[in-house]
């Protein structure tokens, strides 16, 4: 009895790794793969920890460096467990993010989903995709150009730059964090630094993060464990508000605020718990994305004097047009032209996002490649940002390049992904970033050092933090925020 209880676990086994290899194998074999050269390296993992090996975010990589030699632009292999193709090539990326839903879908992997939940705009697909896109841009129109939202960017902003004073050198990219969360909980939240809710969700949305990038073991006691506790932390702690919020809305005398969370309160298109996650994916991308962009700016700016020279001016005249203590507003910023370039060559050379997740629903015929139904698809954007025949001089931070290109140009300049999973929120991270250098540029000189580069891991991070050494510009010393102004 027990022989045979111990045959059938063995033939269980065999069969599940034949399984696993036949996965790996048999797509080199079936016709549809030798459209594309490449290799899918070893069994299971592929060349996974090949893609994956860390490297300057300015560059693409000894993986992509290799295989675009020896195989072109557009090559097979195996990634994430999944036979792929990479695209380097900046029209067959354009295709596949124009042609989300009918060609290709978003499909990240699996520990994604239970770690942002399946109602995250990130994973999220169809309708459901849709609903909470078109949410997300009519918040954004509402909110980007109002005075309180401008008010309590740059409120924050010289709060954060005030703790400075005194301070030989900072850890850039704490603060730039500190600087994201207390904007994105204010504007979705309507929460200060000062609420006790704000701490709470704090403490546990760095314990989510962390899990992000963490190996996908769920496992009581591991970091991709306690993210997921910690997102349903968050979820109740959101749901509580929401509750209070309708409670506080009901009689002769509601109390109204202008964040997100009380707009989305008249939001019948989505459910509570779309709600919910929309307000976590908003604190997702308002808090790290956007720390990380202005991480990468301050760190270019500190290695381009001319740059960093032009952008002073610029912000020096936009202050010579205000009253000593006027506050910034929105004409303000579509003044800051220079800024805009700056920003747009940070996130062309720095490329905090280096590519994204599809697969494709049905074999795609394009520029003679075909491309298998059920494959994972990964256009590689950074291949194209950095590609010296489509931007002059690509491997150098020069954003006087901005200055005759048209700033739209989405086929070889996608940041924010492009097509119907473009990010609605990049203008709102735009504006932080660039009303955070008016103050910054005004009030201090800063020098980074030569070996905390922005590496990709794939996410991308300064390897000590972006340490800034700080001096202080006595010629315009930095006014406490009145916000009653």
């Amino acid at each position: 009895m027990a022989a045979g209880f111990w045959l059938l676990v063995l033939v269980a086994v065999v069969g599940f790794l034949m399984a696993l290899v036949l996965n790996h194998f048999l797509p080199l074999f079936l016709k549809y793969g030798l459209a594309l050269k490449g290799t899918f390296g070893w069994p299971i993992i592929g060349e996974t920890l090949g893609f994956l090996q860390p490297h300057s975010s300015n560059s693409i990589g000894t993986f992509l460096q290799e295989h675009c030699s020896r195989y072109g632009k557009v090559f097979k292999t195996h990634l994430f467990f999944c036979p792929t193709v990479v695209s380097c090539d900046q029209e067959l990326n354009y295709f596949i993010l124009q042609n989300e839903g009918k060609f290709f879908q978003c499909s990240y992997p699996k520990p994604i989903h239970g770690i942002l939940g399946n109602l995250s705009m990130l994973v999220a697909v169809g309708e459901t995709h849709k609903r909470l896109r078109n949410v997300a841009l009519s918040l954004v129109s509402i909110t980007k150009s109002k005075p309180e939202f401008l008010q309590d960017i740059e409120r924050i902003a010289v709060q954060i730059l005030g703790s400075w004073k005194g301070k030989p050198k900072v850890i850039f990219r704490g603060e730039a964090r500190k600087f994201t969360f207390n904007v994105i909980v204010k504007l979705v939240l309507g929460l200060t630094p000062e609420d006790p809710e704000t701490a709470k969700i704090l403490e546990d949305f760095l314990t989510f993060m962390r899990g992000l990038i963490s190996l996908p073991i769920c496992i009581p006691g591991t970091a991709y464990a306690r993210a997921v506790q910690a997102r349903s932390r968050i979820s109740s702690t959101v749901k509580a508000i929401l509750e209070e919020r309708r409670r506080n809305n009901v009689g002769d005398s509601p109390r109204k605020r202008s964040d997100f969370l009380e707009i989305l309160l008249s939001v019948d298109a989505l459910s509570e718990d779309e709600k919910v996650s929309f307000v976590l994916d908003s604190l997702l991308g308002g808090y790290e994305t956007t720390s990380l962009l202005m991480a990468t700016v301050v760190h270019f700016l500190s290695h381009t004097p001319p740059a960093l020279d032009q952008l002073k001016q610029e912000h020096q005249k936009v202050r010579s047009m205000k009253q000593k203590d006027e506050k910034l507003n929105w004409e303000d910023y579509k003044r800051m032209d220079f800024t805009q370039n700056v920003i747009n060559e940070a996130l062309r050379y720095g490329n905090i996002v280096k590519f994204v997740h599809r697969k494709a629903l049905k074999d795609v015929k394009f520029k003679g490649y075909l491309i298998p139904s059920g494959w994972k698809v990964l256009p590689v954007f950074s291949a194209v940002h950095l590609d010296p025949s489509l931007h002059a001089n690509s491997l150098q931070f020069h954003p006087w390049r901005w200055e005759s290109q048209d700033q739209t140009l989405c086929k070889k300049y996608t940041p924010f992904g492009g097509g119907p999973r473009c990010c609605p929120g990049s203008e709102l991270a735009k504006v932080e970033v660039a009303f955070f250098l008016h103050h910054l540029v005004q009030n201090f000189r800063w020098r980074s050092e030569a070996d905390d580069q922005p590496m990709a891991y794939p996410c991308v991070e300064f390897q000590r933090g972006l340490v800034l050494n700080l001096e202080p510009c006595s010629s315009n010393p930095l006014q406490p925020f009145q916000s009653g102004e």
